[in-house]
């Protein structure tokens, strides 16, 4: 991703040393400007605590990623049916949408660091769970029921842990590394979907889905080590009376803040436009490149290791969050087109490159901006109610492309999809939309 992809703050503060500066000194203040921008970027990471939930988080997400590639491939491989790998979605996302607001509610009225270690020893527990399905059960068709069940197993439990996860970043780093601290939560996640798909590519075509399931309930160990080793920056807030702790008020507080609401919807368009393409790389791999599970890996790889490309600009950028949501949005847009009308895996590849890093871009800036409006009385609550809009959005997404692509075939659906984000992302140029995309540029939140 290029400066030139994106709009520069038309009114940045103190931009270049003065007006008569010769041109050597202005070559040297953007090179000071670039190392800035690169130490801006990864500023979070200088907060011991910050470091150790940030890498403990790596390594476990890593893992998840390679049983999210591992589950969709096997459901595939069992059944020959696009919608199996939807279902696969709605069984992981469906319990996320339902519990968020019981878990938001949870994350700003419980000790977050203890109910994080709780939720993910549990979620390792399935994990295990997942490996003892595939290694005991014989029969093909149970094998399907009984995965999708584990995996709403795991999607209860996310459900519940994700609220206080999101909200637990705030708990680590002052509020001037409140943004490099989510952008770099965010390639967290990122750099992980890049690593976990590419070793489980490696994994399944040389050991098989017993071995990945197995590597992922053994990489919950590192984050719960990381969690019980940090210490907290924020003493927890006073409790609060029982109406004002519900989830009523927190959607009425959304409601009154154009700025949540803004990133929100954007965040559900991605979910049900752009998500799928998960379950795609796996259906396209099979039926359309016709390749292995390495090259399937390495799909799911490029996606991640674009958006851990775009980071050093987003979390260190001067730009205004609402142009480098469009520009995401245009990159995700022409990424998934280009993917969609790709002749071999190698442009494929290319394309899902430029995909994740407009992925990125526009999550982290959705995902900070609600987190600079919010107050820290809601923040539980509200980031439940992204996550529970979010989580739905999967399972709408996954559904519908993948049951239209078992009747249309799968490259005219996700060029529709593709062409839809682009169009959105010219939709939000001019006007009344451009007006309120701007609004995720607010900062109303408690200086915490």
């Amino acid at each position: 991703m290029t400066q030139k992809c994106v709009h520069p703050d038309p009114t940045p503060a103190a931009e270049s040393p003065g007006t008569t500066a010769p041109p050597p000194k202005a070559d040297m203040s953007s090179r000071t400007a670039d190392g800035r921008l690169l130490s801006h970027s990864v500023r979070a990471l200088r907060n011991r605590d910050f470091a150790l939930f940030w890498s403990g988080a790596l390594v476990s997400n890593t893992g998840n990623w390679l049983s999210n590639l591992t589950v969709p491939y096997v459901l595939f491989q069992l059944t020959g049916s696009a919608l199996w790998t939807g279902l696969a979605s709605l069984a992981q996302f469906a319990p996320q949408m339902l519990l968020t607001p019981l878990a938001g509610t949870l994350a700003d009225r419980l000790d977050r660091r203890r109910f994080l270690v709780l939720t993910q020893v549990l979620m390792a527990l399935a994990a295990l769970g997942l490996w003892a399905t595939w290694m005991f059960i014989a029969q093909p068709r149970s094998d399907a029921y009984a995965l999708l069940a584990l995996v709403a197993v795991s999607g209860v439990l996310q459900g519940l842990n994700l609220p206080s996860w999101q909200a637990f970043v705030n708990d680590l780093v002052p509020r001037t590394d409140l943004r490099s601290a989510i952008t770099l939560n965010s390639v967290q996640f990122n750099a992980s979907r890049s690593l976990g798909p590419a070793i489980a590519g490696a994994i399944l075509a040389a050991f098989g889905p017993s071995v990945a399931f197995a590597v992922n309930a053994g990489s919950f160990v590192f984050v719960i080590i990381a969690l019980l080793a940090v210490r907290l920056r924020l003493a927890r807030p006073a409790r609060r009376p029982r109406k004002e702790t519900g989830f009523l008020p927190a959607l009425a507080y959304v409601r009154r803040e154009p700025g949540i609401m803004m990133a929100i919807g954007i965040s559900f368009l991605i979910g049900v436009l752009a998500n799928p393409i998960l379950q795609f790389s796996v259906i396209f791999a099979e039926t359309v490149f016709r390749v292995g599970p390495v090259s399937l890996g390495l799909l799911n790889a490029s996606f991640g290791l674009g958006s851990v490309l775009a980071a050093p600009l987003i979390a260190g950028s001067v730009w205004r969050r609402a142009s480098i949501t469009r520009v995401g949005l245009l990159m995700q847009g022409g990424g998934l087109l280009t993917f969609a009308l790709a002749p071999n895996v190698y442009v494929a590849m290319a394309a899902l490159l430029v995909m994740g890093a407009g992925f990125l871009a526009s999550i982290s800036c959705a995902i900070t901006a609600l987190q600079m409006i919010v107050t820290e009385a809601f923040r539980g609550r509200v980031i439940a109610v992204r996550i529970m809009i979010y989580s739905a959005s999967f399972p709408i997404g996954a559904l519908i492309q993948t049951a239209l692509a078992d009747q249309l075939g799968p490259r005219p659906v996700v060029s529709v999809a593709g062409a839809l984000l682009i169009a959105t992302g010219l939709l939000v140029t001019w006007g009344r939309p451009a007006r309120a995309l701007a609004r995720l540029d607010d900062d109303n939140g408690d200086a915490v």
